[in-house]
């Protein structure tokens, strides 16, 4: 069964500062991307601005890569024939454009102690600066919380991860910081401390204004949901978990997902819900694949 890994809301700063990865013995379990700051990614929903697309494959084989910037750096996209949807949007992108990109974390060694990391996408929408600068707001929130949560790990004796959790760590980002603490001979807390205020700048109205002059959105978008229509969703997607929640295990996924998009949501609509009900601690996931209610 294919389970479900959250959505990483994250700077292309901390992502491209990685190093780290783990791979699962076990057969088909997924890799991970560890950051600096302990971010233990599978899957990224990031959001800016697509500078360039070129076609790197062939005229019957594409494969198309694209940079994709925010305040802090560049995410290098890759899209071929096994991601055929993210592909063709990408094939008609005319840069430069706000664009939102749901995918799984890549990474490539062309030697040993030389990584990089990539994201290959399972959806890529056009979208408007607004909802840019709510992204930016959400992977701030996280950026700081995981600042916070790292400072104190690393001023602990031993950190372990149930100590790590007592700090409002989730599981994995426990995992993920000791998983760090380990790998990393230093982790600069001040870099990114740096990088926050950063992104937070390009929040400022002066900021937007140098930026409207550079960058022309693309005609015809949808307007970013309204905080009702936001919670019209949440409330939906509830009644979906609800009904399917019939044993101890939770809903499936998959079930989940199917329902929601019978129902009308896309696939950002329900990565969005999914993500703030978890945030609000109104659902929980006790084993990979499964959702309860709380």
């Amino acid at each position: 069964m294919i389970t479900r890994e959250t959505a990483w809301r994250i700077f292309a700063g901390e992502y491209n500062s990685s190093t780290h990865i783990e791979i699962s013995a076990e057969e088909r379990a997924p890799s991970y991307v560890i950051t600096p700051l302990g971010a233990k990614i599978n899957r990224l929903l990031v959001v800016g601005v697509i500078t360039d697309v070129e076609n790197i494959g062939t005229d019957t084989e594409p494969m198309w890569r694209a940079r994709l910037a925010d305040p802090t750096g560049v995410f290098y996209i890759s899209a071929g024939q096994y991601q055929p949807e993210a592909a063709q949007v990408l094939s008609k992108i005319k840069p430069p454009k706000f664009v939102a990109v749901i995918g799984k974390s890549r990474t490539y060694s062309p030697e040993e102690g030389v990584i990089y990391v990539s994201i290959r996408p399972e959806t890529v929408k056009e979208v408007n600066s607004q909802i840019r600068d709510y992204w930016i707001m959400d992977a701030c929130r996280n950026l700081q919380k995981r600042l916070d949560i790292m400072g104190e790990a690393l001023r602990m004796e031993k950190p372990e991860v149930e100590n790590i959790i007592s700090l409002g760590a989730s599981r994995n980002n426990a995992e993920g910081i000791l998983s760090a603490i380990e790998h990393y001979d230093y982790i600069d807390i001040a870099r990114f401390n740096g990088m926050l205020q950063d992104a937070l700048k390009c929040l400022l109205p002066e900021y937007q204004d140098i930026k409207s002059e550079k960058i022309t959105e693309a005609e015809g978008q949808e307007e970013p949901e309204s905080p009702e229509g936001n919670l019209e969703n949440e409330n939906l997607f509830m009644e979906i978990i609800e009904a399917l929640d019939t044993n101890v295990k939770g809903a499936s996924w998959e079930e989940i997902v199917e329902k929601a998009e019978k129902k009308g949501m896309n696939k950002m609509q329900i990565e969005e819900a999914t993500n703030s009900l978890l945030d609000k601690g109104l659902i929980y996931e006790p084993v990979l694949g499964r959702i309860k209610k709380i």
